[in-house]
Formats: structure tokens, sequence, C-alpha cells
């Protein structure tokens, strides 16, 4: 009797599976990693994996989150076409331009992101909260018309506290002040904190909010950027979000290491244009179709020689994974060291094989991960992936120094990236994010050395310890990375 009862309680069960594993493997297209992955999952708890399935896989590509509307799209193409035209001239006049070295990768994000090269930018680099927040909240108190905020999370702590009472003070004297975060990453803001900046002026978006208090069916797919505009002219962009952890003040987390920087030049206007179509799908207001408008966040910067940028955003509603592959072509150009710090590290094949092909070419391979899981299941991937490296020779350094949280890049003393991406499946495929790649000598020097001087503070996971790791240790990485393309 129990068993007939099984039997028929298992049957619709089994149909739905059967219907999913389909839909999966026919109609969603999914990368092979993903569909293996979800198909074990399913398979192994079916009831549960249904569940996960809807609220987890969902295919965002064909949907325009992110639109232009006409006049724009004409504009900015036309800008983008002036570009590649222009590239192109300076190379024919002067094939020794040093532009030259960076052509194909600038023209590339050109084509794919749809990012413009500036190269009269000052670039400042942070590498500790607390001068990093200085130096922002320093900028926002000097705000003129307006200014602009991006955040994955804002805690409901004094750090946060101040940056609004700020905002809020700067919205009284009628400075323009738009506050956009991620309806998962703010959902411990309350009312309270928000409603005095509301009354003094400011405007509030929330991105992908969910209808229902505790569902939200589009909660593997988030806002994870981390931006600043002010008046048009000065950005920020990195791995800091706002909370008093990323002080350092975490007992459990202990001392944030995390990069950002700061660029005063015409990348700003890129960072500018990101935050307005994130907040154009946020709230819906309109605020590139007025050319007075245009005029006034878009105000003239005085030309300057200074460093090369291209601001460059990826996210699931697109099918490149623009800034991975934009990764994908540092390295794979690299002819002396690639330097790499990510507090994740889970790599798809693509980057994997990359990191290989260079290793076996002799380029000099240099990973910095963290001592401390945030999140237990990729911490243990990620000892997998990189222990997987040092059998190729790559260099591996554990941070101990507390908890490493910078997303950098460097090549060769010539190209790096900064930004909001970490080196793990869910950046390049889920999460909507934005880093600098960045062609310039001093900035790249610099983050070298930075990279140099933080090993001071790290174990060197050599290849005697990967192998002599014990038997639980191994489960936990095949468990974990046999499922990396879900975390």
């Amino acid at each position: 009797m129990f068993f007939g009862v099984s039997a028929i309680l298992y049957i619709p069960v089994f149909i739905v599976n059967i219907s999913l594993t389909f839909t999966i493997i026919f109609l969603e297209r999914k990368n092979p990693q993903s569909t293996y992955a979800w198909l074990l999952f399913l398979w192994m708890v079916p009831i549960l994996g249904f569940l996960f399935y809807l609220l987890f896989s969902q295919n965002l590509t064909k949907r325009k989150i992110f639109r232009y509307n006409t006049p724009e799209n004409i504009r900015y193409h036309h800008m983008l076409r002036q570009q590649q035209r222009l590239l192109s001239e300076i190379i024919s006049i002067n094939p020794d331009s040093p532009i030259e070295k960076y052509r194909h990768s600038i023209e590339f994000h050109l084509r794919v992101s749809q990012s413009l090269y500036t190269n009269d930018n000052d670039v400042e680099i942070f590498t500790d909260g607390h001068d990093k927040f200085a130096a922002l909240f320093d900028a926002m108190e000097l705000a003129k018309d307006s200014i602009h905020v991006e955040y994955y999370i804002i805690k409901n702590d004094s750090l946060a506290l101040k940056m609004i009472d700020i905002l809020t003070r700067k919205a009284l004297e009628g400075v323009e002040v738009r506050l956009l975060f991620d309806a998962m990453g703010g959902r411990y803001l309350p009312r309270s904190v928000i409603d005095p900046f509301i009354s003094a002026g400011g405007q509030i978006g929330e991105f992908f909010p969910s209808k229902f208090k505790m569902l939200n069916f589009r909660v593997n797919y988030r806002n994870h950027r981390k931006i600043v505009v002010i008046d048009g002219k000065t950005g920020f962009v990195g791995g800091f979000n706002v909370g008093n952890e990323y002080l350092g003040l975490n007992a459990r987390m202990g001392y944030w290491r995390d990069t950002h920087l700061k660029i005063t030049g015409s990348s700003a206007y890129e960072l500018q244009l990101r935050f307005l179509l994130d907040w154009r799908a946020s709230s819906s207001e309109e605020l590139l179709i007025d050319d007075k408008k245009i005029s006034r966040y878009f105000p003239p910067i005085p030309q300057k020689n200074g460093a090369g940028i291209q601001i460059v955003s990826s996210g699931p509603d697109k099918v490149n994974q623009q800034i991975k592959q934009g990764f994908l072509r540092m390295i794979t150009t690299a002819e002396s060291y690639i330097l790499i710090q990510s507090p994740y590290f889970v790599p798809d094949e693509s980057i994997l094989e990359a990191l290989k092909i260079a290793l076996l070419s002799g380029i000099d391979v240099r990973i910095m991960i963290p001592n401390k899981p945030d999140h237990v299941f990729i911490y243990w991937a990620t000892l997998a992936y990189v222990g997987e490296l040092v059998e190729y020779g790559a260099k591996i350094f554990i941070y101990e120094n507390g908890f490493l949280h910078t997303k950098t890049i460097v090549v060769d003393d010539s190209v790096c990236s900064v930004g909001s991406c970490n080196f793990d499946i869910r950046s390049f495929r889920l999460n909507f994010e934005t880093n600098a790649f960045i062609y310039d000598q001093k900035v790249a020097t610099k983050l070298k050395n930075i990279f140099v001087d933080d090993i001071k503070y790290c174990t060197y996971y050599d290849r005697e310890l990967y192998q002599n790791r014990s038997n639980a240790i191994k489960m936990k990485e095949s468990i974990s990375r046999l499922f990396s393309p879900l975390l």
C-alpha cells in the first residue's frame, strides 16, 4: 500500500522533472556547464530543484532592461562610429602611437560593449575603506549640481547614515540627488532612514524590487555595481559597498581590503551614462531626452593628457559576457605576468583554459584570494580551482590580514581592470557589473606594487600544501566545484 501511494505521488514529480529537463536542454540554450549542474540538482532533489529553478534561472537576455530611446541611439552610435574611424586614422598616420598597443582591445570594447575610449583621466586608487569614504564624502560636500549614487549594498549603520545625511543636506541646498540601490542589498534600509532624504527633495530608486515581501522571483539577478558620479565630472567605481564592515568594523571579517577608483575626466561621462540607464530601468524616469539635461549631466571637461580608460558593463540581459571577455583579452595577450585579486575565484572553462595556456607559455600568473569565507561553498570551489592552477605553476597567495574583497587584474605594467566584477561565474553571467579597463603604465604599476605589498600578509599556497590537504577538504572542494555554475 505504502509503495503504491509513493509511486502515485512520484509520477507527477517525474513528469515535471522530464518537462523541465526538456526545457533546460532544448529551449533555454544554457551554457553546458550550467545545464549539467541544473540537471544534476534537479534529479538529486526533485521538488526543491524545481522551485530553485523557478527562482534562480530566468532568462533575461531577451529583455530590454536598459534601453536607449531613438534620439539617444542615433547620437551615441554616431559617437561610436566616429571613434572607430578615429582609431583607424591614428594608427594609419602614426603606427608608433601608444594606442597601437591597445588598439584591438579598445576596438573590441567599442564593438561589443559600446564603450567609448577616453584618455584625459586622472585616477586615484583607494585600498582602505576610511580613505575611500573620506574622499567620497569630501567630493559630495563640494557638489554644486548633481550627485548620483548607485550601490549594491547599503547597510543600516553609522556609515550609511552619514552618507544619507550628507545627501539629505545637499538636496536641501538644491543639488539634484539620486540614490539607487539593489532591492536585496538595500533590504535592511528602513523607511525612517529614507523618508527625511525624500522629504528634502532626494530621489530613491530600487533595482528589481519584489511585489512580495518575502519572495523575489529575480533574486538571482542582482545589480552588483558600485558607482557614484558628482557634477558629471568626477566618478567613483570599484568594490566597496556602504557599511561599517567595509571600514573593517566587523569582528568576524576583520580588516576589509578592497580597491576603489576615483576618476576625474571624460570617463566620468561613461559612469554617468551607466547610472542614468540603471536609473531609468528602476524608476522609469526619462532623463536623456531633454537637451538641457544632457548638457547638464555631461558638462564640458577641459581636455588634458591622462590615463586611457573604457568603462565596461555587463549583465544577464546580454548574450556576450563583456567584462569576462575583456579579462580573456588581457590574459591571452599577456607577455610577462598576470596578477589577479578576487574574493571568489570560480572561473568558467574559457578563463581556466586561458590561464593554463598562459602558464604553459611561461607567463608568471599570480592569484590572491582571502583566507576567510563569507560564502562557504564558493570558498571551497575557489580552493579547488586555484589548486588545479597550482599544478600548472600558478603562484597562489592566501590573504591573512582580514578579508580580501578587491577585484583587480593587472597585465604587463600596461593594462589593468578594477571594478565590481569578481572572477566567478556568477559575476560573469548573472550579476550586473561595471569595471574600468585602464590602459596606462602608471596606474598598472601602482596596482602591481599594491599586489606585491599585499603579499607580505599572505600565506603562499604551494603544491605541497595543496597536495597534503585532508580528505575532508577534498570532498568539500569536489562537491562545491560540481555545483559551481549555480553558485
